[in-house]
């Protein structure tokens, strides 16, 4: 419960501080190697795909055929772009931005 006295222009605030103290659940650090696993699929996942895009794009260029690569090669760019910043997002959420 917080109490919150104005006297004059100075205002003091009654409460008491929380510190919480962070302790890892048990099988945390099953957790983290999962995700690190799948985080390592998702980094060959985009290489692999930027790589198969590189060719294609050669290939349409060669043959003359129709050119999707490159819609490919923005996907796995901006798919990158969201599996890299996905990380920091959710240490900013979790940690409350500090």
């Amino acid at each position: 419960m917080t109490t919150a006295y104005a006297v004059g222009e100075a205002i003091t605030v009654l409460a008491q501080e929380i510190k919480p103290t962070p302790i890892a659940p048990p099988g945390a650090d099953k957790l983290i190697n999962l995700v690190n696993y799948l985080s390592w699929i998702v980094m060959l996942a985009g290489i692999a795909s930027l790589i198969y895009a590189g060719g294609k794009f050669g290939w349409e260029r060669f043959h003359g055929g129709a050119v999707e690569s490159p819609k490919i090669i923005l996907g796995a760019l901006v798919g990158g772009i969201i599996a890299t910043s996905a990380g920091a997002i959710m240490n900013g959420v979790v940690t409350g931005g500090a």
